[in-house]
């Protein structure tokens, strides 16, 4: 009888508990998908996961949140169940200046739906995984449901010669507000074989994916706290108000977050590429045509040191092992045009920076337009979500997990990339190491919800 009370009890609980999540989580309309990070990196090389007092702690790969989970239509579209967002699943591979790829998007009909769009830049971002390695071929995007190829380099679209392997771009309906390289009107474009943002002049060609349903996503509804901190209504997390005030590199980006006690509150993080990304604000930015519209790529409910900042994100770039930044400032080039400093890629550009180190080292910048080197970028922490965090505990060795085990415990059922360690998917798999960290204001019992159910999963262990 006992037994039956207890369980009876635990069960009501959790499925009340669960209904009444569910009814307050209809206020969230944004929600941000995980980068599909799951690996720890140091500066050059992968590690183990850090103990948190440990260098290199906090990164993207201790943290999930919302983990990729696609649903194959099998009539040429895939939904991604996580945004709510419906998505061609091949493209034609053809290459069209930004004009063409929006009267494309206008003119598809697919599935039975012609309400296709070009997507925005965030919502393009959403579907980015940040396994991706241009060194191994390992495209940004997951293979299984969404169809992607190299460039063929010998001979391009237009049958011309020279194509390179990284010209992977792909088109969005987000225009830049300024001029990028002194003299281009441009457009937001992801590079999905390379895993990069920058704005590309309107007559560039790129590929095209077309988009429809929620048309919420990428739309913030931001309400400032008065202590401090901003809440996302949107997403559901909170942000810190102000930046860090000054610059640091990246494993002094991390330590600073993880250390960070703001509006009593002390499980802030440092944001992934994602999250970070999702509050650019492509209506603003720096060097606007439009006087009424400068200002940084950031709603000025946020403060910033300078106009001109650059934000560390958790993610590592690996095939550099640098780490990403966010440009809520614009995306300078070392290189300067009438005297002055050229806007490469534009404020709301998504660049990788070395994680410690000399700017000076790199005076020409790097890469064909000659990105500015800063390494000591600012950080604007956040906090909230339904995060799990793994492999956090001082007790826990990862070596100690089962390395005979090769099964992937990625929510999104997708084979490992190229050289992803197996040993790191096996932690994730070690749940006895893991704590749940719920603090959304949004889902405020949440909390309740996840007690009851680990009192219902020990129950069912002690009486089975």
């Amino acid at each position: 009888m006992y037994r039956l009370i207890i369980h009876s009890v635990c069960v009501a609980f959790v499925s009340a508990s669960s209904q009444l999540a569910i009814a307050q989580s209809t206020t969230a309309t944004f929600t941000i998908p995980d980068t599909g990070q799951i690996n720890t990196y140091g500066n050059g090389r992968e590690i183990e996961h850090p103990k948190s007092s440990e260098t290199w702690y906090g990164q993207d790969g201790q943290y999930e949140i919302n983990p990729p989970q696609y649903k194959d239509n099998n009539n040429g579209t895939v939904t991604d169940v996580v945004s709510g967002l419906i998505w061609q699943k091949k493209p034609d591979f053809v290459k069209r200046n930004q004009n063409d790829a929006e009267k494309y998007a206008d003119k598809l009909e697919l599935a039975g739906h012609n309400d296709w769009r070009l997507p925005s830049i965030t919502e393009l971002f959403s579907i980015a995984d940040f396994r991706g390695n241009m060194k191994t071929r390992t495209p940004y995007i997951n293979t299984e449901y969404f169809d992607f190829a190299y460039p063929n380099s010998d001979v391009g679209s237009s049958g011309s010669p020279g194509q390179r392997n990284m010209d992977g771009q792909y088109a969005s309906s987000t225009r830049y507000l300024g001029m990028t390289m002194g003299r281009d009107k441009s457009a937001f474009g992801f590079n999905f074989a390379d895993g990069r943002i920058k704005s590309y002049p309107l007559n560039a060609t790129r590929y095209v994916r077309c988009v429809r349903g929620n048309p919420d996503y990428g739309n913030n509804n931001f309400k400032d706290n008065q202590d401090g901190t901003i809440t996302d209504k949107a997403t559901g997390l909170i942000w810190q108000t102000a930046d860090s005030a000054k610059g640091m590199d990246w494993k002094d980006a991390l330590a600073y977050a993880e250390n960070l006690t703001l509006a009593g509150e002390d499980d802030w993080r440092l944001p992934s590429v994602k999250e970070l990304q999702s509050i650019v604000d492509y209506s603003r930015a720096p060097d606007a045509s439009e006087k009424s519209m400068r200002g940084p790529a950031i709603d000025p409910i946020f403060k910033l040191s300078t106009d001109e900042s650059w934000c560390w994100s958790s993610t590592t770039h690996i095939e550099n092992q640098f780490a990403y930044y966010v440009c809520f400032g614009q995306s300078f080039s070392a290189r300067e045009r009438r005297g002055k400093q050229i806007n490469a890629h534009g404020a709301g550009a998504v660049r990788s920076d070395p994680k410690e180190g000399d700017p000076s080292r790199w005076p020409n910048g790097l890469g064909p337009q000659s990105d500015e080197i800063r390494i000591f970028n600012y950080v604007r922490c956040v906090r909230g979500g339904d995060v799990t965090q793994v492999g956090d505990t001082e007790d826990f060795d990862i070596s100690q997990s089962n390395t005979n085990s090769t099964s992937s415990t990625r929510k999104d059922n997708t084979k490992p990339t190229s050289r992803e360690n197996i040993r790191n998917q096996n932690a994730r798999e070690n749940r006895t190491t893991t704590k749940k960290v719920m603090n959304c204001p949004l889902l405020p019992l949440e909390r309740v919800r996840h007690c009851l159910i680990q009192i219902a999963q020990a129950h069912a262990q002690l009486f089975s």
